[in-house]
């Protein structure tokens, strides 16, 4: 985000562009959202806010959560419960974790809010997506896998027709 400026005499007006305008992110800052989004893709089970991914990327809360979104298209929570419920469906996939403990070892603090976000992502509660089976996808790699089991926030994404 630029802040364009100019002095006139006598009053020293600012005239330009706002600060909260939608100015493209700057190269230096991908650079530092990168650094924040890999801390988010490692340690998503820690307890992450705001400001201390921030911090990892040296800006101040608001700006880090603005050039995220314009960078990312989503909010830093929203990439992190992301990340969050696309760890819990491999964990519920495997089947010997109650949902319970898949909630609490992907770093969520409340099993409703889990189960809440899980449905919405998913489109099943976890304890239904725990139940049935997922042979179809077994003999498929996990680094495949990951791609088309990935959680879809944008709901109205999946609807767009392909190339």
């Amino acid at each position: 985000m630029r802040l364009w400026h100019c002095f006139s005499a006598p009053g020293h007006v600012w005239h330009g562009t706002p600060a909260w305008d939608d100015s493209p992110v700057t190269t230096a800052d991908l650079v530092r959202l990168r650094r924040a989004r890999d801390l988010m893709d490692r340690d998503y089970a820690r307890p992450l806010d705001v400001p201390a991914l921030a911090h990892s990327a040296f800006m101040s809360p608001g700006h880090f959560s603005r050039s995220f979104r314009a960078a990312y298209g989503e909010t830093p929570y929203s990439y992190l419960m992301t990340r969050r419920i696309e760890r819990a469906k491999a964990l519920l996939r495997r089947g010997d974790l109650t949902v319970t403990e898949v909630c609490f070892a992907v770093g969520c603090s409340s099993l409703g809010s889990f189960s809440s976000r899980f449905t919405e992502l998913v489109g099943e509660s976890p304890s239904a997506y725990r139940g049935r089976s997922h042979d179809e996808g077994a003999a498929i790699p996990a680094c495949i896998a990951k791609v088309f089991t990935r959680p879809i926030r944008n709901r109205e994404a999946k609807s767009v027709p392909g190339p």
